[in-house]
Parts: structure tokens; sequence; C-alpha cells
């Protein structure tokens, strides 16, 4: 890649703290080959040009005479820094006009305002880690519970880029055999062992398997688990959703068809972050708005990793149940059945429903609701994952993974049915070019801009 596109050769400045968020200090972070320089010259205090990295300063910040601001100022000396260039973080008072004046100053001396996620970038081209690595950053910030934060940390510290690292060392080194081969061609040597490059090939993509699949687990890790809550009108959705979230957060009413839209909310279930949607009721409608929700809530249904299926039995019968619970079935999405309500009822009127094998709760005196949480994590079986395992959450990595393995499979495929050494090389070559992706070893301008883009600018 050239530095025409990214030029890492000025120097760029910008908040890293969130604008406009309540606290005492803001950080303004400058990074660049004139960074020191440059912020020592609106800088009173010690010459910052002769301090030692990993130092801290107090000083003020002044345009002229006229004093901005009393700060500390972060020295990082290159290579000793998070871009591997020199870089100074600014600790000002978190003022709008303090923050503003400080940048505008800034930049009057001669740095860029820096684009979002140009600081990480600059990390990855400096080698400080590679793209996989980088991804995991912009993870790590948008992290909301225990387990996205432990998967986002183990990833940016490398623990997929070691085990990418590990497969692509051990193909390098076949595929340099069979290169050799294409130098003796006319000779008819073999200097890649057929039986140990097939072992190997077979071993690699079984882990590539392997991450392939810990995508579904990883994806919900990531991004939660979209839990609908669904049943007939008026037998307690919006109540259950409250009692689940501990506010009121959906609308409870006595009339029927009062949710006519799904809702969306978030909880923490023991590391894990459950979206749970409240929905319209299933039942047939002549309001043209209450049945635009049931529409909505069927397709919120098959995009549900987990149904939670309310009834209540002092107003549902076991065969409308019973028919409701088969058409779940049909979507082949596991699903939690719960009667609520359940302080009105006897242990005799329980009866007819046990075969049913459901959790009773009563969401308006918020019975069972622990109960129902320890069900749901039971259900979507991340209660014991380890997050020390190495696993797969981004959609870019899975589908480079997928080629991977399209490519091993060629390889095997010619090994079993003896295909000459340059269409060998080149299978491998292929797997080793997907592989790449992932790390960045192989990448584009666009494919940088793409992911770089999405990332907080000061990030």
């Amino acid at each position: 890649m050239s530095n025409s596109t990214f030029n890492t050769q000025d120097t760029i400045v910008a908040l890293a703290t969130s604008p406009g968020a309540q606290g005492a200090i803001a950080v303004i972070r400058v990074s660049g080959p004139d960074a020191i320089t440059l912020v020592n010259s609106v800088f009173k205090g010690k010459d910052l040009t002769r301090q030692k990295s990993h130092t801290i300063h107090f000083g003020t910040i002044r345009d002229g005479e006229e004093i901005i601001d009393e700060v500390l100022v972060s020295l990082f000396v290159a290579p000793h820094s998070y871009t591997k260039e020199n870089s100074v973080e600014i600790s000002t008072h978190n003022s709008k006009y303090i923050i503003e004046r400080i940048l505008s100053l800034l930049i009057r001396q001669g740095a860029r305002s820096a684009r979002p996620g140009e600081f990480t970038l600059r990390a990855f081209l400096n080698g400080s880690m590679d793209l996989s690595q980088a991804e995991a950053v912009a993870d790590l910030i948008a992290s909301n519970s225990a387990a996205s934060h432990q998967v986002a940390m183990q990833q940016m510290r490398g623990g997929f880029s070691n085990q990418l690292k590990k497969l692509r060392e051990d193909l390098v080194h076949f595929a340099s055999l069979i290169e050799l081969e294409l130098d003796f061609s006319e000779e008819d040597v073999e200097f890649a062992n057929r039986d140990q490059l097939k072992a190997l090939i077979m071993q690699i993509h079984a882990v590539v398997l392997k991450l392939i699949q810990s995508f579904e687990q990883g994806n919900v890790l990531k991004n939660g688990v979209p839990v609908v809550i669904a049943g007939k009108p008026n037998v307690g959705k919006s109540t259950l959703l409250n009692a689940l979230l501990n506010e009121e957060r959906a609308i409870v009413s006595d009339i029927a068809g009062t949710t006519r839209d799904t809702i969306e909310d978030e909880i923490n279930i023991k590391g894990i972050t459950f979206r749970f949607i409240d929905t319209a009721g299933i039942r047939e409608t002549e309001d043209i708005i209450e049945a635009k929700g049931v529409e909505r809530t069927l397709e919120k249904m098959k995009q549900a990793r987990l149904i939670i299926y309310l009834f209540d039995p002092t107003q549902d019968d076991i065969d409308a149940v019973q028919k409701q619970i088969e058409e779940i079935r049909t979507l082949n999405i596991p699903f939690v059945t719960i009667i609520n309500k359940s302080d009105l009822l006897t242990e005799e009127a329980r009866q007819p429903y046990a075969a049913l094998q459901p959790l009773y709760i009563s969401a308006k005196e918020q019975q069972g609701i622990e109960e129902l949480k320890d069900e749901l994590l039971k259900q979507v079986n991340l209660a014991n994952i380890n997050t020390d395992d190495v696993v797969v959450t981004n959609i870019r990595h899975v589908e480079a993974l997928q080629r991977t393995s399209e490519a091993l499979e060629k390889v095997l495929y010619g090994i079993d049915n003896p295909v000459t050494s340059d269409f060998l090389a080149m299978d491998i070559r292929q797997a080793l070019h997907h592989l790449g992706e992932i790390t960045g070893t192989v990448t584009t301008d666009d494919l940088l801009d793409n992911i770089f883009s999405k990332f907080c600018i000061g990030k």
C-alpha cells in the first residue's frame, strides 16, 4: 500500500474522549513526526523535545501570550507509542470552548484533523498490530457486556492472530516445497511429501472449520441474543418486558392490541447481552395498524435466536396454546414456554399444561423472573462459554475463512486426484491469500478505508 492514500508523514490531531460527555477532563491526542515539536511550540513548561518517553509534564497551553488552559502533557517518543510515532496526549479541562481553542491552535501550527480511526490505522500501517487486532479495538470500544469485552480483549491481544499466523507458517513451508518442484518440473522430482501435505491440510482445514463454526456464538457475544416475546394480545408480554428490564419500558393496558409495533431493549444476564423484543399480540384482526404489527411480529420471530412464548391460562384454552406452539416449532428456533399469572393458578389448574413443560411466572408480581433468566442462558448455551478460546466475531473474518476452506478443499482434491504441482501450488497460494486478508498481510486501500471509516474520531 502506498502512503499517497494514507499519508503518515503529516501530524494529526483529534479529541480522544467523547465530545459532549460529562466529566472534568478531556484528552486531545496528537501523533506524527512533528507531534512533540508542534505541541512544544504552544506549551509553556518544560522543553518537551528534551524529555524522555512516557513522562507527564504540567504547564499551560498558550496562544501567543494568552493562556488557554493549564494542562498535563503525556509524552510518547517513537517507536514507544500506540501508533509507533511521536505522540502527545494533552489532558485539559472538559470545556467545549477550551477544546476547540486548543484544536484550532494545533491545526494553525501545522497539524491536520484526524479522520475516523486514523490513529489505529497508523498503528496497523506501522506494524504495531495486524488488521484483525485493529478491528478488535473497535469491538472493545463498542463492547457492552463482560463476554463481548473478553472476546474483544482476547483478539486485540493477538489470540486470533497468533492462531492464523501458525496456520500460515505451516502452509507456507509446504507451499515453498511445491514451488521448488516447479523449478525442477522437467526432472519430475517431488520435494513435498504428499501424505504429509495431506495430513497438514486436513489439520488446518479442521481448525478453519472450527473457527467458522465459532462465529455463531461469537456474533451473539458481540451483538447480543435477539429474543422475541410472543403470544396472544393481553397475556402480559409488555408486563414481562418491564419485569425483565426492571423499568416501565412498554405500555401496559388491559385493552387487547395495545402494543402495535415491536419494542426493543437490552439487559445483561451474567455477562451475556439479551436484546428483548416485545411484539404485537398474535391474533386475527381487522384493525389495519394492529395487523401490520402482527405481521412484523412474525418477521421478528423468524429473525430471533430465541422465542419466549407467553400465554395466560385464565384466557387461553389448551387447544389454542398447543396450536400456536406447533406453529412456533415450524420456525426451528429454540423457544421457552411461559405461563403467566401463575399466582392465580391452583396446583390442580396447572395439570392440563404439565406436558408443555412450561415455566410458571407472574410478570406483575415479578415471580419466577430469575428462573426465566437462568433458562434463557441455558437455551442459548452461552452460560459456560470459554471466552479465552478463539472466537470469530467479525463477518469479514468468517467470509475469508470460508474462502480459505474452499481453497483447502481444492488442495485435498488435488492430492487425492493427482494434479500437477502448478495447480496444487495455485490452490495453496489461494488459501494463503485468504488467510492473509484477515490479518492484513493481503489488503487494499478500499478495504482499509471501509474498516477504519467506521471507527470513532480520535481512535
